[in-house]
This record gives C-alpha cells, sequence and structure tokens, in this order.
C-alpha cells in the first residue's frame, strides 16, 4: 500500500519529528510513504480568519498536489477536516469539483488510517508509561475521530491511560483565538493542564500538534512535572524500543 503524506505547515516549521514518526509507523505498518516536496498549507489559518479567497488559492494548489495519489494521510484532524468540511463549499460546482470530491473521499487523518484502512491497530508497541489524553475541538466534533487513537493506545504494552476530568473540553488555542483573547486562552489551558495532573499522568498525548503546543507553552512556563506527546511519537517510540 502507498500513500501521499501530508504534512501541516506547522509541524514541518516547528514539529518536524512528528511527520517523521509518522512515516516510521507508516513503515513498520507496511505503508509506503511518498512525499511531494511542492506541498504547502490547507488553507485552514487563512479561512478561519475570514481570508476566504486566499483560502481558496492555497485550497487549489492543495487538491492539485495530491492528485496522485489513492490516499493521503496526514498527522492533524483539524487540517484534513478543513478539507473534508470545507472545501466542499469553496468548490461545489467549480472547476475542481470532482477533484475535490475525490480528494475528500482518500484524505484520512493519520490513526484513523492505521484502524480503519490499513487495518494495523496492533503496532506491537511497548512504551512504560502513564498518560492520559486529549480530544481535541476539531478531531472530535469536525472529523469525528475518538475511538481509533484510543484503540492504538490500548494496545502498547506498559502503557496506562487514564482519562481526565472533562476530557473533551478545549484546550484554549484555537488558531487565533488563543491571541485575540489571551487571558481565556490561558485559564483554559491551565484547566487542562491541572484535569491531567490529577490523573498522575506523565504525558498528556493528542492527535493535534497545535492543541499539544498551546499546553506544552503553559507547562514549561510553570515548571509542571508533565510532558506533551504527539500519538505518531508515541506510537514511533513504541515500536523502536526507545
Amino acid at each position: 500500500m502507498e500513500v501521499g503524506i501530508f504534512i501541516p505547515c506547522f509541524i514541518d516549521q516547528l514539529f518536524p519529528e512528528t511527520g517523521m514518526s509518522m512515516v516510521a509507523v507508516l513503515k513498520h505498518a507496511g505503508v509506503k510513504a511518498l512525499y511531494n516536496p511542492e506541498q504547502t498549507c490547507c488553507g485552514q489559518v487563512a479561512f478561519n480568519t475570514g481570508f476566504h479567497d486566499e483560502a481558496k488559492h492555497v485550497a487549489e494548489k492543495f487538491i492539485q498536489d495530491f492528485a496522485q495519489y489513492k490516499y493521503v494521510v496526514g498527522p492533524s484532524a483539524s487540517c484534513i477536516g478543513m478539507v473534508k468540511n470545507y472545501y466542499p463549499q469553496m468548490f461545489d460546482n467549480s472547476a475542481l469539483h470532482n477533484e475535490n470530491k475525490y480528494l475528500g473521499r482518500k484524505i484520512y487523518e493519520f490513526t484513523d488510517f492505521l484502524v480503519n484502512v490499513a487495518k494495523m491497530e496492533n503496532l506491537g508497541g511497548r512504551f512504560e508509561a502513564r498518560i492520559t489524553f486529549h480530544d481535541s475541538c476539531a478531531a472530535l466534533r469536525e472529523y469525528g475521530l475518538k475511538d481509533e487513537p484510543r484503540r492504538l493506545l490500548a494496545q502498547i504494552e506498559g502503557l496506562e491511560l487514564m482519562e481526565m476530568k472533562d476530557r473533551e473540553v478545549c484546550c484554549g488555542f484555537g488558531g487565533t483565538f488563543a491571541v485575540k483573547h489571551e487571558a481565556i486562552s490561558t485559564a483554559m489551558a491551565e484547566q487542562k493542564v491541572k484535569n491531567a495532573l490529577e490523573t498522575g499522568a506523565q504525558y498528556i498525548v493528542s492527535t493535534e500538534a497545535s492543541c499539544l503546543m498551546q499546553l506544552d507553552g503553559y507547562i514549561k512556563k510553570h515548571k509542571l512535572p508533565i510532558e506533551t506527546l504527539h500519538i505518531a511519537e508515541l506510537l514511533a517510540r513504541s515500536i523502536s524500543g526507545k
């Protein structure tokens, strides 16, 4: 099986290890990852801040960049939710109508692809740690992702998942929300980290690097005894033995 991998812009610029971990896990699962170096952003940032014409211009390139692949896989349900939910609004009855419909059917968030397409729920990994899991707003409500990450985590030997209070409540990031409403955003991150600490977990794990960036900023500022870890990195560590 071959897939085209989509690396969101903030992962490319800030968390490249997440993208590399996804590739390592896909390889372990027997999936060949192909990378188009011409790819850029999905347009979500521009779209969410009201620049819809600019977002459409970026989205047109995105559709063309991934047209040749049977499957497209990325480590962010937020970005892929953008493609699935908002591209149809932009390209309905347009020159790219059919191309966009095809893309929407073949693009998957990483854990969803592993569980439901590649049928690789058990990767045979081991990771000695206690973790808690954060459901991002976009992953849960726009993409519909909930059970797949937990099903993968449940198969890792030595891993203990402790569900936190209000696990489905927002972390306070919300893109530019964190900048425009700093005080509210910080308070939401504080509450989320407090709930995570109460579980005794060593790591907060999520499918969303943007949420983890928000929480990690609060954790490091206050020197708290917990770390953040993208699920792709956790899976990669579990199969590598590191």
